[in-house]
């Protein structure tokens, strides 16, 4: 056979398999936001409490669409700029608030938090315990607030009453890096130690220092309160499935304006590369003596191990960075495929079932897509 005709030959039967493959891995656009909008349509009626969804990858909006009604009493429908509370997403928040103190020198993440809470019972446990350990839910701090019996008082509570309790601890539940233990009242304690150095409520220098840079124009932050307009008002049933408001404040923004966080985060907007890529490698302790791996950063947890706890045939080679979040009758979560300038982002104002289904049947498509690897 002439070699220029077996060359032509060649070429075409790999273009022929180039197109093969190319068939057998769905790439559509639409053929994905279909899928995704059947996942939330069962979740999500339209008369009822839903949430706001948004995939973006760069500037392209991959999906985006409200599900159900922000305000049961107005009947306003949910769309991506429905501001929502956005749960423990907030603590992310606080975590980047000690980090850019502690580049502009007023700390160290190395600190004992002896240093900033010399009011402690048991001085010991303050100056073994460092920033780092707060920031990584590594600290052994006990919770020994009495939320079970007084829920209402602890989620409206001011960050000195929640952290208050820690502070009378006469041991710690094991020593600072040697296990995970996820802390609520530690980031009540990093709060204060922003409101300590910037000299200011810390919901003010994060405005300030985080929201404006990033372009969050609409997202907000309340000290204990639901803000009296422009968000939405979260629901549980109750017994006889009607909707009750189950609403507390916290930090708020909508699926947009956390995206352009994200955005923020990509870009150095507010921190340093080398400061925002180290806050989003798992932090590894030298002590470490759990039999489960560590894979918190600071606030972050960075694999399917994680909350997102994702279980596929194949684990993923892309990064996940992940925070979810609820409060009230608030869900939500944030899930960063920063090497893929992917982003994912739900904000519910309702508690429902199947939560983490939800999210591991989602990066299921966007695997099946070619999304994420």
């Amino acid at each position: 056979m002439h070699s220029k005709t077996l060359v032509s030959k060649i070429a075409f039967l790999l273009l022929v398999t180039f197109y093969s493959c190319a068939q057998q891995k769905p790439n559509s656009k639409k053929e994905l936001a279909t899928e995704l909008d059947a996942l939330f349509s069962k979740k999500f009626k339209e008369n009822e409490p839903g949430a706001a969804v948004l995939l973006i990858q760069g500037e392209n909006k991959l999906f985006e669409q409200g599900y159900g009604i922000a305000d049961l009493k107005t009947k306003e429908k949910i769309t991506a700029n429905t501001v929502f509370n956005t749960g423990s997403i907030s603590k992310t928040f606080v975590a980047n608030g000690i980090l850019i103190l502690q580049e502009k020198g007023l700390l160290s993440v190395e600190d004992s938090i002896y240093k900033y809470f010399p009011d402690f019972n048991n001085i010991e446990i303050a100056k073994k315990v460092k920033i780092k350990h707060m920031l990584s839910h590594t600290s052994g701090l006990p919770d020994l607030r009495d939320v079970r019996n007084n829920i209402e008082f602890y989620i409206t509570a001011k960050d000195t009453a929640n952290f208050a309790p820690t502070k009378r601890a006469d041991s710690l539940i094991f020593q600072p890096g040697e296990k995970y233990m996820y802390s609520n009242p530690s980031y009540n304690g990093l709060a204060l130690i922003i409101e300590q150095l910037a000299n200011q409520k810390w919901q003010q220098f994060i405005i300030d220092r985080i929201f404006k840079p990033s372009g969050m124009g609409t997202s907000k932050i309340t000290d204990g309160d639901h803000p009296n307009a422009n968000v939405a008002h979260a629901y549980i049933q109750n017994e006889t499935g009607a909707f009750e408001e189950y609403d507390y404040g916290g930090v708020w923004s909508s699926v947009n304006e956390l995206a352009k966080y994200e955005v923020a985060l990509r870009n150095h907007t507010f921190l340093s590369k080398e400061t925002i890529e180290k806050s989003r490698t798992v932090f590894k302790p030298k002590n470490w003596a759990d039999s489960i791996p560590p894979n918190v950063g600071y606030s972050w947890f960075l694999d399917e191990e994680g909350l997102v706890r994702v279980s596929l045939e194949k684990d993923f080679q892309t990064k996940i960075v992940s925070h979810t979040g609820s409060q009230g009758g608030f869900r939500a979560f944030l899930i960063s495929f920063p090497e893929k300038e992917l982003t994912y982002i739900m904000l519910s104002n309702r508690p429902f079932s199947g939560f983490s289904d939800l999210i591991k049947d989602s990066l299921s498509l966007f695997h099946k897509y070619g999304l994420i690897e």
